[in-house]
């Protein structure tokens, strides 16, 4: 059964940081690609970072360049989300996803979530 468990979310204040995990089962982890998302009340889901094993390239959102750093253990089958400077915008719920090779947009798994909250 393959699962996505995100965690590490929480309340922080503006400024702050929060590192998120994702947790990956029942696949091969080195041969997907594993993207953020983030959804925030009333908005549309965005694409916030992707980190392919296949090739270990990266990508991010322009919202979140410089301030948030994604990182894969394969290991322990984890993805890692490292947000610095956390702003009030940063507030949504963030979910982890996973499609083969590289960050294309083509997710096949989706975790559940968590939430990140950013208050000032």
């Amino acid at each position: 059964e393959v699962q996505l468990v995100e965690s590490g979310g929480g309340l922080v204040q503006a400024g702050g940081s929060l590192r998120l995990s994702c947790a990956a089962s029942g696949f091969t982890f080195d041969d997907y690609a594993i993207g953020w998302f983030r959804q925030a009340p009333g908005k549309e889901r965005e694409g916030v970072s992707c980190i392919s094993n296949s090739d270990g390239s990266t990508n991010y959102v322009a919202s979140v360049k410089g301030r948030f750093t994604i990182s894969s253990d394969n290991a322990k089958n984890t993805v890692y989300l490292q947000m610095n400077s956390l702003k009030l915008e940063d507030t949504a719920v963030y979910y982890c996803a996973a499609e083969v090779g590289l960050c294309r947009g083509l997710y096949d798994y989706w975790g559940q979530g968590t939430q990140v909250t950013v208050s000032s």
